[in-house]
């Protein structure tokens, strides 16, 4: 199994050293011919407005949105998950657009803001959430699986191919959500 990790910005050396752990191949995505035969894609945290652009300016925007409208399964990360979102709050600016929720960008606040909980993702117990700058899911539609919520917010989602997560899972020691995404690529 072969893993893309989108390298262009952001955390995405912490999501290729997980992926590592876990026995793993993992590519860094820089470039479009780095897609080729990758078996999913993580799409990491970091600054999602820097990140859109340099998915359009480096060519990989058009194919990135296709492979994911075609069912290659994905792993978003706070920013990752702005990148998926339908919609912004408050905002007119679409990216990728292949997830159907609506997302509050900066949601908990500036960094100040960041903190960490423990909350069950879908059927993980007890697994540490790391939220920095992060957002929230504002809105779902009904074909949306909520896998995460944190003060009534929807913090985690699923749907289809994709995961949405508005914290960090490759900051902790857990491997559980990785674990859980190499699962849904083996079905």
């Amino acid at each position: 199994m072969r893993i893309g990790v989108l390298a262009v910005q952001g955390a995405f050396i912490e999501h290729r050293r997980m992926m590592e752990s876990l026995g793993t191949e993992c590519v860094e995505i820089r470039q479009k011919k780095d897609l080729d035969g990758i078996d999913g894609l993580i799409l990491p945290g970091g600054e999602s407005t820097v990140q859109g652009k340099l998915l359009r300016d480096l060519g990989l925007f058009k194919e990135v949105q296709r492979l994911i409208a075609e069912g290659l399964p994905v792993l978003a990360t706070c920013a990752g998950l702005i990148l998926l979102a339908e919609h912004l709050e408050a905002d007119d600016t679409t990216h990728l657009g292949t997830l159907p929720v609506t997302v509050k960008r900066n949601a908990y606040g500036r960094q100040l803001g960041s903190f960490v909980t423990r909350e069950n993702v879908g059927s993980l117990e007890d697994y540490p959430l790391v939220f920095i700058r992060a957002p929230y899911i504002a809105e779902a539609s009904d074909e949306v699986r909520v896998l995460a919520t944190v003060d009534d917010h929807i913090v985690g989602v699923e749907y289809q191919n994709q995961i949405g997560l508005a914290f960090h899972p490759e900051m902790t020691e857990d491997c559980r959500i990785h674990q859980y995404f190499l699962s849904k690529i083996v079905k």
